[in-house]
């Protein structure tokens, strides 16, 4: 492996912002195809006739494959960059939802969100490349909150248009109508991205720490690639950042929010849009702060940022819940603010890897730390439908607030856990870079 001592420019000109911009309206669409289910998870338990737990096995699903998926994406992308991967991604998001829109039984269904799940993991990734490979390192942390403050559009799209659009026609046409939109940022994406600048002959990594390039002119060895990411502490408390911080609000929006706000807090279907979409609003809204604060706090941001979140999300969760009736409506709004801030936080673990992880690694790292938000997030959606059937309350026809208050338990213990492991990471990470003396023994 070469090493090339230039960095990218400090001023990106307009083709990088055009990559930028077509990558971020991928991630937009990805984010679409993610949430769509959860934006019409009544609909879909009537149509395939399924419970609580059969329901939760849709996100379930999509999730596992998703989060598998982030170690085999970052290390594809680091052997052959983002052009082909998101090309590759966006054909299976579209095939997917190709299939969801003609699937008649429940099987059928699950594939679907297999293909999906396979097809969304390549996204975010990918563009988190685009930014290093595209734009200078100074501008990595900011970079990083946009692309994830544009991209939680795509949770409006689902939320309001698309629910609008499945009842104005039906489902197959709905989601067949996002197969094809699939199919055209697919050419879209294969036109105008980019591996790299005109001016280098290969793909690159980059440390966005110090502008480094190394042009990648060999093979990488996956076992030790992804050993010796997970061996840096710094990797673990990405890890950990993106386990514990985002996976409540994923949960909520993915699946059991809209669920949870008609049927146990007694809102309506526009109400409850209503507040979901505040907790997208104060994410996109909160990112470029925390995007800053997190540059002008590099050693401080687990403490200063991602615990804070995580603290304020477990209590209006919480707070919610241990109410003996429905909660008021600012109340709710409340815990939509508070779910909002996991998002951004969650995106400070990007500059934990980057920062930790020499340029071959760069994207097995990020991969490696991306899976840790959504297996999070698998286990609260499974665990809560799980809650639900047990109770006897699957069906939309069963919900009830007592069933949901005892089923919105089951993210505690996972902030619990993770919130431990950040500590223990945090303190290994400022040991290893020299910033706190070495325990003594």
């Amino acid at each position: 492996m070469k090493q090339v001592p230039v960095s990218p420019s400090a001023t990106p000109g307009w083709r990088a912002w055009l990559i930028w911009s077509v990558g971020v309206a991928a991630y937009v669409l990805a984010i679409t195809n993610r949430t769509s289910l959860g934006a019409v998870g009544v609909e879909a338990a009537d149509r395939f006739h399924a419970d609580a737990s059969t329901l939760a096995l849709f996100a379930v699903v999509q999730l596992a494959v998703y989060g598998g998926m982030q170690i085999p994406i970052g290390i594809l992308l680091d052997r052959y960059g983002s052009r082909p991967i998101m090309t590759i991604g966006m054909v299976l998001m579209a095939a997917g939802q190709l299939t969801m829109a003609l699937s008649p039984s429940i099987g059928i269904a699950i594939i679907a969100r297999i293909l999906l799940g396979a097809g969304d993991a390549a996204i975010f990734p990918a563009v988190l490349r685009l930014v290093a490979t595209w734009f200078p390192a100074q501008r990595g942390p900011l970079m990083v909150q946009f692309t994830g403050i544009l991209g939680q559009a795509g949770q409006l799209v689902a939320l309001v248009p698309l629910a609008a659009f499945l009842h104005a026609t039906s489902w197959s046409i709905t989601f067949g109508s996002i197969a094809g939109l699939g199919v055209l940022f697919s050419i879209l994406v294969f036109l105008v991205i980019r591996n790299h600048p005109p001016e280098r002959g290969a793909d690159v990594t980059v440390n966005t720490d110090t502008g480094l390039v190394q042009v990648v002119t060999s093979a990488i060895d996956t076992g030790v690639g992804i050993r010796a990411a997970w061996a840096h502490p710094g990797t673990r408390l990405a890890f950990w950042s993106h386990f514990t911080s985002p996976f409540a609000g994923t949960a909520f929006v993915l699946l059991w929010g809209m669920p949870f706000l008609t049927a146990a807090q007694g809102l309506d279907t526009a109400h409850a849009a209503g507040i979901i979409s505040v907790y997208v609003v104060a994410g996109m809204v909160l990112g470029p702060v925390i995007g800053d604060l997190s540059r002008r706090l590099p050693y401080h941001r687990s403490y200063a940022l991602v615990l804070p979140s995580v603290g304020l999300q477990f209590v209006a969760w919480v707070a919610v819940i241990a109410l003996p009736g429905p909660a008021p409506l600012w109340m709710l709004y409340v815990l939509a603010i508070a779910l909002g801030t996991g998002g951004p936080a969650s995106m400070i673990a990007f500059d934990h890897a980057r920062t930790h992880n020499p340029t071959h690694r760069l994207s097995t790292a990020t991969g490696v730390t991306n899976a840790g938000g959504f297996i999070a997030a698998l286990i609260a959606i499974f665990l809560i439908g799980l809650a639900l059937d047990l109770q006897g309350a699957g069906t939309p026809e069963t919900y009830s607030f007592d069933a949901f208050r005892i089923a919105f338990l089951m993210p505690v213990p996972i902030w619990l856990i993770g919130t431990v492991f950040i500590l223990i990471e945090r303190k290994r990470t400022r040991i290893r870079i020299g910033l706190d003396p070495e325990r003594r023994r």
